[in-house]
C-alpha cells in the first residue's frame, strides 16, 4: 500500500504546481459537472488542460480544499496499485475534509483504474481523467465506464494556439500589411515544419526534442507497453507510413517494403505494429469513400498528428507537410468520421467531406500550369460526379478564385483558415 503521507505530500506539491505554472489558455469548451476523459498524442497539452481547468472551476468558486490533482507518471506512485485509489481519497479527506474534485493525469498506467472511476462517477464524484493510449476508449472499457464519462481527445495546438504560446497578436488587417503578412507567414512556416506540441513554441533545440518525444511514444507507449521483439520491424513502419503520407497504403504493401529492407515479418504483424501506432495516437488515417468496405479498412491514407514528428522522417517535402497539417484541421473542424478521400482510376481528391458537400484539394503551389490545371481538372470531374458544389484548393499562400466550366473554385492560404482569417464554408 502507497504511504498516505506521501500522497498528502504529492496532493499539496501538485496543487502549489498549478498555481505557479503560466499556462496557454486553450479555446475548449467544456460541459459544467461531467466526468471527462481526455485522450491524446503524449506532451500535446492534455496535462496543461487539466490545470487550465482546475482554474477554471476555482474561478467559479470551487475551493482549492477541493482539488485533487495526480500524475500517475511521478515516480513516487511507481508502485501505485488500484486499491491504492481508496488511500488516496483518505488522504485528501485527511488534509482538507472535502469532497474532492478528481483530476488524474495518465491514468492509463494504473491497471483496472476504469472500474475505480466508474464507482466515483457513480457517487456523483465530479473527475478529470488523461490518458495517452487509445485502448482507454476501447469497447470493453466504454461498456464499464457505462457512458457516464464524455470523452475529449486533445490535438496539439492550433497555429492561433501556437502563436499565442509565442506571444504573437495578430488581427485581420495583418493580412493587408506587407510587413505583418510575412511575418504571419514565416511563423507559419515554422509552425508547419515543427508542430504544434505546446513545449515545441519556446525550445530552440526543436528537432532534438521532437526525436527525444518520438523515441518516448515509440520505444515507451509502444514497444516496451506491448512486449515487441520486433523492433527492427516497428523501426521501419513510421519511416514507410511518412514516405507514404499524401497517398493510400495497403498492408500488403506496407509489409514488402519492410520486408525489402531485409526484415523478416508478416503482415498480421504489421497490421498489430500500425494499430498499436494509432492506439498511442501518433497516426490516424482517412478512408476512400470510393472503395469497398473491405479496402476501406486495408488501403486507407495515414496522418501524422504533429507534423513536427512527421518532418522528422521526410527531407524537404513541404507538400505531404501542408496536406498532413490540412488533415488534422478537417478531422478537427469536421470530425475524423466525416473526412475522406476519392481515388478512382481516373483521378483523386484529397479530401472529400459528403456531409458538408464539400471538395478539397491541398497544393503547395499553384504557379505551375501543369500543376493547376490537374487540381482544377480533378475538383470539376469531381463536382460533376457527385454533384459537389464546394471546391477548393488549400495552398501554402496563394489565394484566388477560379471560375470554369460552371465551377467555382476558391484558392485559399492554409494559415488564413487556420486563423479564422477565410474559411471553408
Amino acid at each position: 500500500m502507497i504511504d498516505k503521507e506521501l500522497l498528502k505530500q504529492i496532493i499539496i506539491e501538485n496543487r502549489e504546481l498549478v498555481t505557479s505554472l503560466d499556462c496557454i489558455e486553450r479555446t475548449i469548451v467544456l460541459e459544467e459537472n461531467m466526468p471527462y476523459v481526455f485522450v491524446g498524442l503524449r506532451r500535446s497539452g492534455k496535462s496543461y488542460l487539466l490545470y487550465q481547468r482546475i482554474r477554471e472551476l476555482v474561478q467559479k468558486g470551487a475551493s482549492w480544499d477541493s482539488i485533487l490533482l495526480i500524475n500517475f507518471e511521478d515516480e513516487r506512485l511507481i508502485n501505485f496499485k488500484v486499491e491504492d485509489f481508496n488511500s488516496l481519497l483518505e488522504a485528501h479527506y485527511q488534509l482538507f475534509n472535502t469532497k474532492p474534485i478528481l483530476f488524474l493525469d495518465e491514468i492509463q498506467i494504473i491497471e483496472g483504474w476504469e472500474k475505480f472511476a466508474r464507482r466515483l462517477a457513480d457517487s456523483k464524484y465530479l473527475l478529470y481523467i488523461t490518458g495517452s493510449n487509445a485502448k482507454m476508449l476501447s469497447r470493453e472499457i466504454a461498456t464499464t465506464l457505462g457512458g457516464r464519462f464524455l470523452i475529449h481527445e486533445v490535438f496539439p495546438f492550433s497555429f492561433k494556439e501556437f502563436l499565442r504560446a509565442k506571444h504573437i497578436t495578430h488581427k485581420k488587417a495583418d493580412v493587408y500589411s506587407t510587413e505583418k503578412k510575412a511575418n504571419l507567414v514565416y511563423e507559419f512556416n515554422e509552425f508547419l515544419h515543427f508542430g504544434g506540441l505546446p513545449e515545441i513554441a519556446a525550445i530552440t533545440s526543436k528537432r532534438n526534442y521532437l526525436n527525444n518525444i518520438f523515441q518516448k511514444i515509440y520505444l515507451g507507449d509502444i514497444a516496451l507497453r506491448n512486449d515487441i521483439s520486433n523492433t527492427n520491424a516497428l523501426r521501419y513502419i513510421p519511416n514507410k507510413l511518412a514516405e507514404s503520407v499524401r497517398n493510400p497504403i495497403s498492408f500488403s504493401r506496407l509489409t514488402n517494403l519492410i520486408k525489402s529492407s531485409k526484415v523478416k515479418v508478416g503482415k498480421n504483424t504489421i497490421i498489430q505494429y500500425v494499430e498499436m501506432m494509432k492506439d498511442s495516437f501518433l497516426v490516424f488515417d482517412i478512408k476512400n469513400i470510393d472503395s469497398k468496405f473491405s479496402e476501406k479498412i486495408t488501403n486507407p491514407k495515414y496522418y501524422f498528428y504533429d507534423t513536427g514528428l512527421l518532418n522528422l522522417f521526410l527531407l524537404h517535402q513541404d507538400s505531404a507537410l501542408l496536406e498532413n497539417l490540412a488533415a488534422l484541421y478537417l478531422v478537427q473542424r469536421f470530425e475524423k468520421e466525416s473526412v475522406f478521400f476519392f481515388n478512382n482510376t481516373s483521378y483523386e481528391i484529397d479530401f472529400y467531406l459528403p456531409d458538408s458537400d464539400m471538395a478539397v484539394q491541398v497544393c503547395y503551389s499553384m504557379s505551375n500550369d501543369e500543376t493547376q490545371e490537374r487540381e482544377i481538372k480533378a475538383l470539376i470531374q469531381f463536382s460533376a460526379f457527385r454533384k459537389c458544389k464546394k471546391l477548393y484548393v488549400i495552398s501554402f499562400d496563394e489565394e484566388r478564385v477560379i471560375e470554369k466550366d460552371d465551377c467555382t473554385i476558391n484558392v485559399i492560404p492554409l494559415w488564413k483558415i487556420l486563423l479564422g482569417y477565410s474559411s471553408l464554408l
